[in-house]
């Protein structure tokens, strides 16, 4: 278990750490002295934020395309005018107070938004796309947005906006009467801001599987620590592209988004993910990187052999996966297929980054969440905050730089010591690895009995012929509560319900059993990727 560093020497030891791995990961590197100067400027001007990131790129390498998406390449020079002039754009439209409300799908419009709201100090709220229009018109009153970006395929959505709300369209099929991105941009001024008096925040909507999402705002990165952090544990390199599949409004997106900005990456983005166009993607860019949640690189395993062949993708070396659970099968499976690149990044809105599990850790232990990187204390506590015993679960606790710094309704998660409540319940193993077995709300008790469906849910997905599954408990007239297993099969797959059981028999204790076995044709999903358990038939 890791420690938090404290300190005159601890912060001396973190700043030494972090400038070694800089330097090895290429971020680092002699400049002429006026590039220094320039970027020490900018430096004052934005703080550790995405303008300075972009107006670094633009200093040290104009040229290099900073996005790419379906609609051509943008370069560092680019973006960094771009975002100015959309900057002053949307100061003219903004009231004091008011933030910047993004519901776009991946392309250049999300990044420059967020960029521009840096340079403005305004701050952008992330809007999940999977909103149906009354959860949109809530969110956008209690986050009190002024100015609201959205791509034309949700302009279904338009009627129930907020009276006052501005709307500009960023990603648009054909003409249209309002005002664009595209329009902003190339009829606002290019002469310099002011520096901003406050720093801009994001703030990113919960998954809400469970209800409506709530906002978190996220922190400034006090230093480049928190990056250097997850690039000693999952080796990212300067300048490469990164293919971008994770939606940027979802964390894990918005963390790839973060990294590359840090690394002068190009990210490489497409509207809406495609199992052979992510593949073809890797293999047009010659991408080194991939962000995915755990769902996407099913629909990748599960193209055919021969449609996966058809794509060079050799410089690929790391396939990042978070969002939501990995499945061990799913681990195992894709490594087999790819080789030794998978890294499993353990984390949430909330705590950031929990642990992070390379592939040497998932070969060995293919259902681990890995091990918390430097700098990070991780513990596993009982009901009264006692450490419990290594192998038992309990409750997981996180401590980082990048703690979020509260819901915007003013709740915030329970903290103990420094660190944060995940909210899920883990272990850890003789090695130190931990385990994620569950959320603390999955777990039942059924029969008096301690039962976590994720165990089940693993034990199914190993099961051949099951291409998804997710176990939840339900209510029991008679145990008090009982697990249901919601399952898909691969087509021409014969499997009952009592066969399944039967061949968990050995596997499983007898109350870990699904008592209830439900077949879908596929399980409901949000825009991110994670089951919705509400819309689980029962």
């Amino acid at each position: 278990m890791a420690r938090l560093t404290g300190g005159r020497g601890g912060h001396v030891a973190t700043a030494a750490h972090t400038g070694y791995v800089l330097v090895k990961q290429g971020v680092i590197r002699p400049m002429r002295p006026d590039k220094i100067v320039r970027i020490a400027l900018a430096w004052r001007r934005w703080g550790i934020t995405p303008p300075l990131a972009y107006a670094i790129g633009a200093i040290r390498h104009p040229d290099r395309p900073a996005i790419i998406d379906e609609r051509g390449a943008l370069s560092f020079a680019e973006v960094a005018q771009r975002t100015t002039r959309l900057a002053h754009a949307l100061r003219e439209r903004l009231q004091p107070g008011d933030r910047v409300g993004v519901l776009c799908r991946n392309h250049h419009g999300p990044v420059e938004t967020i960029v521009a709201g840096g340079k403005l100090g305004t701050d952008v709220v992330l809007l999940n796309t999977g909103l149906t229009g009354p959860q949109l018109a809530t969110v956008l009153t209690e986050q009190q947005v002024g100015v609201l970006v959205l791509d034309s395929e949700f302009s279904a959505h338009l009627d129930e906006v907020p009276e006052g709300v501005q709307v500009v369209l960023a990603w648009t099929e054909g003409s249209t009467e309002r005002p664009t991105l595209e329009h902003l941009i190339t009829t606002s001024t290019n002469r310099g801001l002011p520096r901003p008096t406050r720093h801009s925040r994001m703030v990113v909507l919960t998954s809400g599987t469970t209800g409506t999402p709530k906002g978190a705002r996220r922190p400034d990165p006090p230093s480049l620590s928190p990056a250097a952090t997850i690039f000693a544990r999952m080796p990212l390199q300067a300048g490469e592209r990164t293919l971008v599949c994770a939606p940027i409004f979802h964390t894990w997106g918005l963390a790839a988004f973060q990294l590359g900005s840090v690394l002068g990456s190009t990210l490489v983005l497409q509207r809406k993910f495609d199992p052979e166009q992510a593949l073809s993607a890797v293999a047009r860019y010659r991408c080194t990187s991939l962000f995915a949640v755990p769902i996407m690189l099913r629909r990748i395993l599960d193209l055919p052999t021969e449609t996966r062949g058809k794509y060079h993708v050799g410089a690929l070396r790391i396939v990042a996966s978070s969002g939501s659970a990995l499945p061990a099968d799913l681990a195992t499976r894709f490594q087999r297929a790819f080789g030794p690149m998978l890294y499993n990044f353990y984390g949430s809105t909330e705590v950031s980054w929990v642990s992070i599990a390379t592939p040497e850790d998932l070969l060995t232990a293919p259902d681990t969440a890995g091990r918390p990187p430097r700098g990070t204390a991780l513990r596993i506590l009982d009901e009264d905050g006692t450490p419990v015993p290594r192998g038992r679960p309990g409750r997981i606790f996180a401590g980082n730089d990048m703690l979020f710094e509260g819901y915007t309704n003013g709740q915030s998660r329970e903290r103990l010591d420094g660190m944060m409540a995940t909210g899920d319940l883990g272990r850890f193993d003789k090695s130190g690895r931990l385990y994620v077995v569950g959320r603390e709300d999955d777990m039942i008790v059924s029969g008096g009995e301690n039962v976590y469906p994720k165990e089940t849910e693993d034990a199914i997905g190993k099961m051949s012929g099951v291409t998804e599954v997710a176990v939840i408990g339900v209510d029991d007239a008679d145990f008090g509560q009982r697990l249901a297993a919601y399952v898909v099969l691969e087509p021409d797959t014969e499997l009952s319900a009592d066969q399944l059981r039967e061949s968990l028999r050995d596997e499983l204790p007898k109350y870990a059993l699904p008592r209830d076995v439900v077949f879908l044709a596929a399980l409901p999903r949000n825009a991110t990727g994670k089951v919705v358990p509400r819309e689980l038939p029962r």
